[in-house]
Parts: C-alpha cells; structure tokens; sequence
C-alpha cells in the first residue's frame, strides 16, 4: 500500500540531572563539590533509506521518543548521552510543523539525515556553582527537556522521469513493458491510484520512471486527488506526456496534451520548464492516422519530439527509451552546471 503523507509525535530525550556531591577522602576536609553535569538527552532523526519508497509503516507507528540522558555523578561524572533514535523515511521526504506549518527540511538521497526533535541539554553539577562567594554550592540544575512536537510528513517521489496523461491513456501499461514494474491494468478510468516507480534498463543503464495516477480537468484544485497526484512530478528530471493516438477514444491527442501541460502550469509553472517528450500510445490502433497527425501538430507548436509507441507490439519502444537516456543525460549535465556555477 502506498502511503505519502502521515502525521507523528516526536520527542526527543529530557537531559540527566545534574549532581550534588562533594569529594570525601581521608585527610581531605573540604574536598569541595565535585557533582558532575548530566548527559544530553537524544535527538530524534529522520534517515532516508533508498529501499523504502512509502510512508506506511509510520501510519501504525505514530510516537517515537528518543531516550534521556543519564544523571550526572559524584566525583565529576559525566552522565552519559542518550542515544538518537532514528526514524527511517524514503528520500524525498519533507518534514514540517503541524502547529505552525514551518518546513524543517528534507531528505532527499540515501543516508540523509534531518535532525526533527532535539535532545534537551543535562543540568549541571553543583561543581559548576563554585565561587568565591560559595565554596560549598549545594545545588544543581534538572535536566533540560527536549523538544516534542507533532510533525507532517510528505512523501514526494523521486524519479528521472515522470509519465503524465489523462486516465486511460496507457501509462500503467507502457511502464509494465518498458520495465518490470507491474502496475494494475484494466479498461476503465482511475486505474492507478498512487505513483508506481519502476527500473528502466536500455544500452546497460538505468533510470527510474514513474507512473503518475491520471490528471484530470482541475487537477490543480485537488479534483479527482490531483493535488497528490501533481506533487509527485515536483521531482522528477523529465516529464514524458502520454498520450491515447488511437482515435478509437474520441478525443482529440492535442486537446488533452494542451489540457494536462494546463494543469501543470496551474500546479507549478516552472515545471514545464523541465525537458518533455511526447509518447503517443496505442499507436497500432489508428488506421487513419488522423490522430497522430493532429498529435504531432500540435506538439510541433510547443517544440516537443512525438514518439508515436504501441505496448501490445512493441512498436517505438526502444527508440522511446533512447530518446529518454538522452534527454536525461542532457538534464544531469544542466544540474551539474548549474551546481558548479
């Protein structure tokens, strides 16, 4: 089951108390106070691991409290640091404040950490009250406490390349064939209902794509749960338009290229910024060819390649993740100058 937004408690651990002690040995009257400070408490830490790529385990496991420190001891003992707990996510997890809504940051590669909740600072011994004016201090600080606060995690799924398109357009089925990911197929609307990432391998590489649930008209406004279906295209390299060029629809391929690039720019413009191509499924259904010809207009306008595929048989499947190595190499090496500048 795939999960992209929980809610947890998080707490990290109080500090130890600091001590009260002074030095006792034979023939040393006065040794002085020599209580030690107590130990910090532990931190609570979130920790992108690659092999998990949903939120679902933190749906059952909502409260994760991180242990205190220990108390401080005589004879200038430090008590020893509560130790982290730490909170396995899937990269691309962000983490913010239900209460006042403030971003914490995120994790976006594998053994990322992002410190969540603080441990609280351990009180000090009385050692540390010694003066000129009190030689023999008898007190001591508690253990601070550490921070605790309700979190809400979003889960935005990173991939190199992102399939967008209405419903039925053959998303779920052209990623089944172009790696072995095996999302649900079937002859109705709303199929996909959460993101399925999948393995592409071609020419001894590899990027990871992903089948985002189909957009609809006010995707942008949450209709038909577009609000979390757009959120996963945030980070994703390349976005790759898939589109029905059968004609046995009857819709027009231009029509809903222009509707599905609309609700992107409504979501986040710049996101149409990204590199785009065009796969025009279904492609061994159109006789006429009228659709693909309409199709290919159309994305001519917007400067975007056609790649007209068919999944049943294999038509245009190579050439489509060619094309697609290829542009990702050109978007890494835009990242990589862009980092350099």
């Amino acid at each position: 089951m795939f999960v992209d937004q929980v809610k947890i408690f998080v707490k990290g651990g109080d500090g130890g108390k600091g001590c009260v002690s002074f030095r006792r040995e034979a023939k040393v009257p006065r040794g002085g106070p020599d209580g030690g400070v107590g130990g910090k408490g532990g931190d609570v830490v979130l920790v992108a691991v690659s092999h998990q790529n949903t939120l679902l385990p933190l749906r059952y496991h909502v409260e994760f409290r991180a242990e205190r420190g220990t108390h401080g001891g005589p004879g200038n003992r430090t008590g020893r640091d509560g130790p982290d707990l730490e909170v396995s996510v899937p990269p691309g997890t962000s983490a913010r404040d239900e209460a006042t809504g403030d971003g914490l940051g995120e994790v976006l590669r594998d053994g990322d950490r992002l410190v969540v909740a603080h441990g609280g600072r351990g009180g000090r011994g009385n050692r540390s009250f010694l003066s000129n004016k009190n030689r023999a201090p008898r007190e001591a600080e508690p253990g601070h406490p550490g921070e605790e606060l309700w979190l809400r995690l979003d889960l935005r799924l990173i991939a190199d390349v992102g399939f967008l398109g209405l419903p039925n357009a053959g998303k779920s089925t052209l990623l089944s064939r172009l790696s072995a990911a095996r999302p649900k197929v079937a002859d109705y609307p709303f199929t996909t209902l959460s993101p399925v990432l999948g393995v592409v391998e071609q020419d001894e590489q590899t990027f990871v794509a992903a089948d985002i649930p189909g957009i609809i008209e006010g995707a942008h406004e949450g209709a038909g749960l577009g609000l979390q279906f757009l959120r996963h295209v945030e980070r994703t390299r390349v976005l790759l338009h898939v589109v029905d060029a059968s004609g046995t629809s009857g819709r027009d391929p231009a029509a809903d290229i222009a509707l599905v690039r609309d609700e992107v720019r409504s979501y986040l413009p710049e996101l149409l910024e990204r590199p785009q191509l065009v796969a025009a499924t279904k492609h061994d259904l159109d006789s006429g060819g009228d659709a693909l010809d309409s199709l290919e207009r159309a994305a001519g306008r917007l400067g975007l390649e056609v790649i007209p595929v068919s999944a049943l048989s294999g038509v245009g499947l190579e050439r489509l993740k060619r094309r697609l190595l290829a542009t990702l190499a050109l978007a890494r090496l835009g990242e990589a100058v862009v980092e350099g500048a």
